[in-house]
Parts: C-alpha cells; sequence; structure tokens
C-alpha cells in the first residue's frame, strides 16, 4: 500500500515539475517575441511588482515558519502520547491537517498584521 502512494506522489511531482517548466519557457519565448516587436510596455518587465511581495516579506515567512515549526511540534507531542497513528484508519490524514491548519494560521496572522500597518 504504501510503495502504490510512494509511486502515486512521485508520478505528481515529476508532472508538476514538467508543467512548471513548460510554463516557464513558454512564459519566456513570449516575453522575448513582445520584446523584440518593440512592445515593451505590454511586456510588462519593466514596470514594479507592486502588492503584498512588498510588504513585510521577512515577518511573512518567518511567521509561517513559526507555525509550521509548532505544528510539527504538536503532532510530535500528540503522536508520542499515542494519539496519533500515522500508518492507517481515521487519522492517517490527520498529522497533515494539524500542518496545514497551523501553516494557514501563520499566513492569516501575517495578513492582520499587515493590513493593520497599512491604515
Amino acid at each position: 500500500m504504501s510503495e502504490q502512494i510512494g509511486a502515486a506522489i512521485v508520478t505528481a511531482v515529476v508532472f508538476f515539475g514538467i508543467y512548471s517548466l513548460l510554463i516557464a519557457l513558454t512564459d519566456y519565448l513570449l516575453r522575448r517575441k513582445i520584446i523584440k516587436s518593440g512592445h515593451l510596455e505590454k511586456a510588462g518587465i519593466l514596470e514594479a511588482i507592486e502588492g503584498e511581495s512588498g510588504t513585510y516579506p521577512t515577518l511573512k515567512w518567518g511567521l509561517v515558519t513559526l507555525f509550521a515549526g509548532a505544528g510539527m511540534i504538536l503532532i510530535q507531542i500528540l503522536s508520542r502520547a499515542g494519539r496519533l497513528n500515522w500508518d492507517q484508519g481515521a487519522d492517517a490524514f490527520l498529522p497533515l491537517g494539524i500542518e496545514l491548519v497551523f501553516i494557514a494560521g501563520g499566513f492569516l496572522t501575517y495578513f492582520f498584521i499587515a493590513t493593520s500597518k497599512k491604515s
């Protein structure tokens, strides 16, 4: 059973990698063609990237990492207490769910801090 899951994960990663490479290549070729035709304003290369990426990026990734680490610590504590079972049954995806909830909490905390600083 675990070999099938491993094979499915490897297959998904390979297809995602190929998809990402194709998107990057086609984006590059399109921008190159736009620049060669003389339409720099339409290429979107010279304009500054605005929005969320410029506001506190270190804070964002620091909070996400902090919350992800807290989720891993909670998973470890619950595993040692015998409350989580990674192998099978209803609790098989519970550690993943706990980790995703903590990561989402990190992003939400960042969002609330960033929006309160803007106003």
